[in-house]
């Protein structure tokens, strides 16, 4: 089974398996189809994390975060009068991406078909054209004047279905399948990079790998194992939300006016000090450590939050005050049971806004999760990595075997995002079309930067209006700021992926997901 946010990657990943591919080739088909049809979302110059589990063996993570380049200088940034990162048209901002590193790394350790062959769907459909989705129409207003965009928009924006030819994109895919990282890093699209940084960085640092396998962070909550990457992720707030929310006693029907209170109490109980804390090198147990929880948890009213604002707590309507960060998940489960949970993303919509050249590969701007603060842990300087948002997830039973399969996108809120699809799939009991299709509850900071929730000085909450009336007379009642939003709202509260996951003997079940905020999803299995 594979979904994505987007049926034709999850078509290109059914069809690796077809092949007698294994999840491996499953997903990097998937993701490089997703590189090609949602540059939006996900590309060649963005950053991969994925935890991966295989039978009988205890997951591991992969972080393919890009560090950022020798040159790098926080002094001049500050001379210059920044106190926080560029957001985009900025190469200082732009890390040497991860992402082909890390898809490298996937099929390296778990592939089975030929590297080219699984870069063959992405190839065709650079090539030979796709129709424009609806939200990628509508993103591609965002960069039509872009310098290095004509490929993506020859005519200005795209409209809705209108055919795309991305030949930039298919010869730097190529160059890939034939060459591997050396036709890409050291490649047309590493010359482009080193040029456009203009010192950013060097040759070295493009050839020094960008993936690393790792050691994943693992809580027990909900009677599972949960399990995600370590920094400089923040995944660890996935499960830090979740053994909280165990400790206070969620409730385990969803409707219960207790139910939104407490998830949005243990999402900022875990969270409220990740500025401070997350950094590259941070230690995740110690982040999970029952010492530092415990007084989290024991904190938490059950019949009250503590306002935000000295203003009345009200409810109101109205468009999203967030930041538009995009990214994208996708999930993939073989017959042998190997499973993956990917994220990939350019940080923020087509990233910096910046182009590499004749290739067409839009630039992440993951570089704004370090900071200007000096001697901070998240400090820019060179060959650092930023502070992430993507957090992949698994979960399994006490015996070991795989349960859940979970990822979404949402910036600074996927591990609260995350944490009501866990709480629903294994406190609640739900189903995953039932999990992922219900209505969330997230926290906000109207007008905060990019990536800085947890700086910002008035949190409330967003919570989208097919909520149960149930959950609006619970936050009011306790004292929540509360905004509501319209209903499947992907910018607002993610747009997520599930794989459940059943074994009786020899017979795998596997049960997928992909959420409705994405109208172009699929959940596909053979």
């Amino acid at each position: 089974m594979v979904t994505a946010a987007d049926q034709l990657a999850a078509s290109a990943g059914i069809g690796m398996l077809e092949s007698g591919g294994s999840a491996a080739d499953a997903m990097v088909a998937a993701a490089t189809v997703m590189a090609v049809v949602a540059p939006h979302l996900c590309g060649l110059g963005g950053d991969v994390l994925a935890m991966v589990k295989e039978p009988g063996a205890p997951p591991v993570s992969l972080l393919a975060v890009g560090r950022a380049g020798s040159g790098a200088d926080p002094d001049r940034l500050r001379t210059e009068g920044h106190t926080d990162m560029p957001l985009r048209g900025d190469i200082r901002s732009v890390p040497v991406p991860g992402a082909v590193d890390g898809w490298l790394a996937l099929h390296g350790r778990y592939g089975r078909l030929p590297w080219d062959s699984v870069l063959k769907p992405a190839i065709g459909l650079a090539e030979e054209g796709f129709a424009a989705s609806l939200i990628l129409a509508f993103a591609s207003h965002l960069v039509a004047d872009v310098p290095g965009a004509g490929q993506l928009c020859p005519g200005g924006p795209l409209a809705v279905s209108q055919v795309v030819h991305l030949p930039g994109i298919a010869r730097t895919l190529r160059a890939l399948a034939a060459e591997g990282r050396d036709g890409f890093y050291g490649g047309e699209f590493g010359r482009v990079l080193v040029e456009l940084g203009a010192g950013e960085y060097t040759a070295q640092d493009l050839a020094q790998p960008q993936a690393q396998w790792t050691e994943p962070l693992m809580l027990r909550a909900f009677g599972h194992d949960l399990w995600t990457v370590p920094p400089p992720s923040q995944g660890y707030l996935t499960l830090a939300g979740a053994w909280i929310a165990e400790q206070i006693g969620l409730p385990s029907d969803a409707t219960d006016p207790l139910w939104p209170h407490l998830i949005a109490e243990a999402g900022r109980a875990a969270s409220f000090d990740r500025p401070a804390v997350l950094y590259d090198g941070a230690d995740g147990s110690a982040l999970l450590s029952p010492e530092r929880l415990g007084p989290r948890a024991t904190g938490v009213d059950p019949e009250h939050t503590v306002p935000w604002t000295d203003a009345d707590v009200t409810a109101w309507t109205g468009d999203s005050l967030s930041s538009d960060g995009d990214t994208t998940h996708l999930c993939a489960v073989d017959g042998e049971g190997l499973a993956i949970s990917l994220t990939q993303s350019n940080a923020l919509d087509f990233g910096a806004h910046l182009v590499a050249g004749d290739t067409g590969v839009f630039l992440h701007n993951r570089g704004v999760g370090f900071n200007l603060k000096p001697d901070h842990g998240a400090e820019y300087g060179p060959r650092r990595r930023p502070s992430h948002t993507l957090s992949p997830a698994l979960a399994t039973r006490p015996d070991g075997s795989l349960a859940q399969v979970v990822g979404t996108m949402g910036g600074d809120v996927q591990p609260q995002i995350i944490l009501q699809l866990l709480a629903r799939l294994l406190h609640c009991g739900e189903d995953p079309a039932t999990a992922i299709s219900s209505a969330r509850v997230v926290h906000e900071a109207p007008g905060a930067p990019p990536f800085r929730l947890w700086q910002a000085p008035h949190q409330s909450l967003l919570m989208e209006s097919d909520a149960p009336e149930t959950w609006r007379e619970g936050l009011g009642s306790r004292g929540h700021r509360v905004r509501v939003i319209g209903s499947l709202n992907p910018v607002d509260v993610g747009c997520s992926q599930i794989i459940s996951v059943e074994r009786t003997g020899d017979r795998l079940t596997l049960t997928g997901a992909s959420d409705p905020r994405s109208p172009d999803g699929a959940a596909l299995g053979r």
